[in-house]
């Protein structure tokens, strides 16, 4: 009868032992599930600027976003949608196949090309505007970044320019930020020599990797905002 007993006592331990593993292993598989419901995939849909040209992979702009997004807490992956000479008309064309299912938000830097251009404002305008529609279909969130044109092109165009960002930013319901080189201008005005030079490569044009890290320290709280307006599952 002991030997019954005993036998039986196994039998039931090790029930609960099987029972508890089930039961923790649906626990720890809902935390992953929560885990990977939090996180957030950003597009920054962009020209060289975002495409990090000119330096090693891990200095450019979306991975020091990202890495800097991460070391303050945040569960998100930044995927590069730059383009090195891309205008606004070529975001557009490729804004479809950028928006995969799994894209929650996106950052638009487009632009600057279209000035070098010298290319109409109500064109470029017409494009980010085509852009912004198609991340509204998708219910995806959007900081769209500007730039301010020089004056060489007319009082006219530059008014025209300037202020199709922060219009369009109104009428779509995005987060709008001044300027993708704004963190420049400012690490230049507290250097006692003002020179922004220091932040670029030799060019002149592209940011060297401690410029994209100044970049990124002024545009990185823009992009918080924009994690913040992504619904949570």
């Amino acid at each position: 009868m002991s030997e019954r007993l005993g036998s039986l006592r196994s039998l039931a331990y090790g029930a609960r032992r099987r029972l508890s593993k089930v039961v923790l292993a649906g626990f720890f598989t809902s935390l992953a599930g929560a885990a990977v419901a939090e996180e957030i995939t950003i597009a920054a849909l962009g020209d060289s600027l975002t495409q990090g040209y000119g330096l090693v992979q891990e200095d450019g702009f979306v991975p020091q976003l990202q890495a800097w997004l991460r070391a303050r807490g945040h569960e998100v992956t930044v995927i590069n949608a730059g383009v090195s000479g891309d205008t606004t008309a070529g975001g557009l064309a490729r804004v479809g196949w950028t928006l995969t299912p799994e894209v929650d938000a996106m950052i638009v830097a487009l632009g600057g090309n279209d000035l070098l251009r010298g290319i109409a404002p109500e064109a470029s305008r017409a494009n980010l505007e085509g852009i912004l529609q198609a991340a509204d279909a998708g219910s995806v969130e959007v900081l769209l970044v500007g730039l301010q044109a020089p004056g060489n092109y007319g009082p006219d165009y530059k008014a025209a320019f300037d202020a199709m960002y922060p219009d369009l930013a109104r009428a779509y319901g995005a987060l709008h930020a001044e300027s993708f080189l704004g963190g420049l201008e400012t690490a230049a005005e507290g250097d006692r020599t003002g020179a922004i030079a220091r932040y670029m490569q030799a060019d002149g044009i592209h940011p060297n990797a401690e410029g994209v890290a100044r970049i990124v320290e002024a545009l990185g709280p823009e992009v918080e905002a924009l994690i913040a307006r992504v619904p949570r599952s």
